[in-house]
């Protein structure tokens, strides 16, 4: 319990306290001070703080008639008012005479009422000196001619939130001095270029939330002091090269939340002064090469909140140097950013890529931006493997060099954002671990290719004519070659100079190195399908036989990973339906028409190939030696999709096999196949390799003989070396008696354990229960 002296000083130190710190935050507050006049009832009559347009302080008389119900304007209001609120109540109309006796009336609040005409707010009475008029939240459906031409002064209006679906060519004249206009939220579903004729000094314009589909060329030609342009919500899908010309002041523009299916870099190369970009909530799928490139005095870029966004590709990001933050977050889909897709980005300090669905980001994307601070990684799915060594602990703690001083250039540490939710959720033995955690002697020094499951959905549909788009990236060291399969077995890989895909015959592969043969046919271009160099595939004019299963695979040096999409087309024609659904249904039977054979047999390999006319993304060899006296196991591998020749190494000589090719639907469709029981039954081939070189004669022993020789010669060895070792021992040290007993065991003809005991250790002596062993092949 606390002694009544230390209660009473703590007590004078909150006192204290209290009256040098109460006055300060008084201050601090935006103040009101009583306006003795005569105030309407149940109004508050105050002086109050009020900023311009222009952010200019004042001391504002203020009549605050706020949510009362009125349903006509109070009365007596006194003549010096200088800000009248009159938000949330029942106004339909305004007392024209009433307002006539406020000469130094500034700013008029009337939101939230029921104004239905324009016309009966000032009723053709000029009020001078207003320069702010809230109109948000009321019954206005259409803006007449000379609609505010009674408010010369006027610069800022607020329209938005009403139902207004038209707007007169000249609504707005009079209105010279305007700076801001607010009509988003209504229903208009054009934009008409002569409302803003009359606006020469206007500097933000809302117009997001209304229905426009598409804007004109040219459409804010007149607006040549407009520095804030917001354009969300409004349902465009598309950008004219030209709809943003004459723009060269604009700094700030917003497309949030539209249709947006590509970034419209061509309208804003029309921009050159645009500072900030948002770009949010769009329905874009790829960052492109030469998106955002040269845009010189963009500051900050938004990319969040994308649904289908998949991919940033190389030098989306180019020359942009006065780039300080870039956000590209939550994005679900987003899981590829390539190693070259910020270039030139000298600035740029903040990089937000938190709540994607990114595996990794490649060193080379932090060596590319030398002044970057901090990153936002977490809550994406991690690999910490070989492309995630920069952020590994070690590598982001700057290293102490006792060596002699260099002039290379200090290790950066860049921040992570929450790096307690930054987590490795790949390797398995690695799941759940912080990154930064993490040693970078724990990551693999190379990476298999992995497909992200967001990449690709499991199923497209298209209409039968138009175009059809499926991406498919992978990362991994060595940087992985993507190539695609078609329903019908084509594959198609990529060509040098073109976008035109090879349509290559299927390649074999080897099982002990899972690498593409070296002598495979050269591929021919192919019109029809358009491969772009990230693994893009695209495919005009789509028919019912583009229907069914197409498999990206993506391979290095290490391996590959596959991804399968099914593809369905709609058509009007029964018909064609008919024969999607066959195409849907499952793979047809296969029988003898697959066609294995062993197309050539040498002494340690045998080279299989087949024919298939679909796309089998689960093909599986397995082989098998046949001996008559013995039970050999069975191996088997898989063949990556497409391929329809393999080469089998490492068999032996002069001996019988069975391989068969095991066929089936692992990644295909769930619907099983009418045809045979048998349909799913592997096609089996058999063999004998040949023989091996013939051996000059020799002397002959049997397996016994010669394993009790080579016993018998080891023996005699090891007697000889332990002789020797008690013979210098003797001559070293007379002192030393030697104990030894020598156990032979003798388990195979092919092994041998030799265990010493000794009672004293010497010099070069073995240690005391020393096992030597040694292995003969025979």
């Amino acid at each position: 319990m606390r002694s009544p002296s230390a209660l009473v000083q703590s007590q004078c130190f909150l006192c204290v306290l209290v009256s040098v710190c109460a006055p300060a935050a008084v201050r601090a507050l935006p103040h009101a001070l009583p306006w003795r006049v005569s105030c309407p009832a149940r109004c508050a009559c105050q002086i109050r703080p009020w900023f311009s347009p222009d952010s200019a302080h004042h001391e504002a008389p203020t009549v605050d008639c706020n949510d009362l119900l009125l349903t006509r304007l109070p009365a007596p209001i006194p003549p010096d008012t200088h800000t009248l609120r009159l938000q949330s109540n029942l106004l339909s109309e305004m007392d024209a005479a009433a307002l006539r006796g406020l000469p130094n009336l500034t700013d008029l609040d009337l939101s939230q009422n029921r104004f239905s005409h324009v016309r009966r707010i000032a009723g053709g009475s000029p009020l001078a000196s207003l320069q702010s008029l809230h109109l948000e939240e009321n019954r206005l459906s259409h803006l007449p001619e000379a609609s505010f031409a009674s408010l010369p002064a006027l610069q800022e209006l607020f329209l938005s939130h009403n139902n207004l679906h038209s707007i007169a060519p000249g609504a707005f004249a009079g209105l010279d001095f305007l700076l801001r206009l607010h009509i988003n939220n209504n229903r208009l579903a054009t934009v008409d270029p002569r409302w803003f004729r009359a606006l020469p000094r206007l500097e933000v314009l809302m117009l997001g939330g209304n229905p426009v589909e598409a804007l004109p060329e040219r459409g804010f030609l007149a607006l040549k002091s407009l520095r804030s342009l917001v354009l969300g919500g409004m349902g465009l899908r598309g950008l004219a090269e030209k709809a943003l010309e004459g723009l060269d002041g604009l700094e700030s523009l917003s497309f949030y939340d539209n249709l947006l299916t590509k970034v419209p870099t061509q309208a804003l190369r029309r921009v050159p002064g645009l500072k900030f970009l948002d770009l949010n909530k769009n329905r874009i799928k790829l960052i492109e090469t030469g998106d955002f490139r040269d845009m010189i005095h963009l500051k900050e870029l938004g990319l969040n909140n994308m649904e289908e966004l998949v991919s940033i590709e190389k030098a989306a990001l180019d020359n942009l140097p006065e780039l300080t933050k870039l956000e590209i977050t939550n994005n679900p889909r987003l899981s590829y950013i390539h190693p070259e897709a910020f270039l030139r980005l000298s600035r740029l300090e903040s990089l937000m890529l938190n709540s994607n669905a990114l595996s990794a980001l490649h060193q080379r994307v932090m060596l590319s931006l030398p002044s970057l601070q901090e990153v936002s990684l977490h809550s994406n799915p991690l690999r910490c493997d070989c492309l995630f060594h920069w952020a590994a602990e070690e590598a982001a703690r700057p290293r102490a060099d006792k060596g002699p001083p260099t002039d290379a250039p200090a290790p950066r540490t860049v921040r992570f954002i929450q790096p307690q939710a930054t987590l490795c959720s790949e390797p398995p033995e690695l799941r759940a671990r912080r990154v930064r955690e993490v040693s970078s002697r724990e990551m693999s020094a190379s990476c298999l290719p992995m497909i992200p499951v967001s990449s690709l959905p499991s199923y497209v549909g298209v209409r039968e004519g138009s175009k059809l788009v499926l991406h498919c990236r992978a990362l991994a060291d060595p940087r992985p070659e993507l190539y695609w399969v078609t329903p019908s077995g084509l594959k198609l890989g990529p060509s040098r100079g073109s976008p035109a895909p090879c349509l290559a015959p299927s390649r074999g592969f080897n099982h002990s190195a899972s690498t593409r043969q070296s002598d495979a046919p050269p591929c021919s271009p192919s019109k029809h399908y358009r491969l772009l160099p990230e693994g893009t595939l695209q495919i005009n004019k789509v028919t019912s036989r583009e229907a069914g299963l197409y498999t990206c695979v993506a391979e290095n040096a290490l391996g590959a990973d596959t991804r399968s999409v099914t593809v369905g087309v709609r058509s009007r024609e029964r018909k064609r339906r008919k024969a999607v659904a066959a195409n849907l249904s499952g793979y047809p039977p296969l029988g003898p028409s697959v066609g294995l054979e062993a197309r050539e047999v040498g002494e340690r390999y045998a080279i299989l190939s087949w024919q298939s006319g679909r796309n089998l993304p689960s093909t599986r060899l397995s082989w098998q030696a046949i001996y008559s006296n013995s039970h050999t196991p069975t191996y088997s591998t898989r063949v990556l999709a497409g391929t329809q020749s393999f080469n089998l190494t490492h068999l032996q000589a002069e001996t019988f096999y069975r391989v068969c090719l095991h066929l089936g639907t692992g990644e295909g469709p769930k619907r099983g196949s009418r045809g045979p029981r048998d349909a799913r039954k592997p096609q089996c081939v058999s063999f004998r390799t040949k023989d091996g070189p013939q051996s000059q004669p020799s002397l002959q022993l049997s397996p016994e003989m010669t394993s009790t020789a080579v016993t018998l010669l080891l023996l005699a060895i090891i007697l000889l070396l332990l002789a020797g070792q008690v013979w210098d021992s003797e001559l070293g040290e007379a002192a030393g008696t030697l104990h030894s007993t020598i156990l032979q065991e003798v388990k195979s003809p092919s092994g041998l354990i030799i265990s010493q005991k000794t009672e004293r250790s010497f010099r070069h002596q073995p240690k005391q229960n020393e096992k030597l062993f040694i292995y003969q092949d025979f």
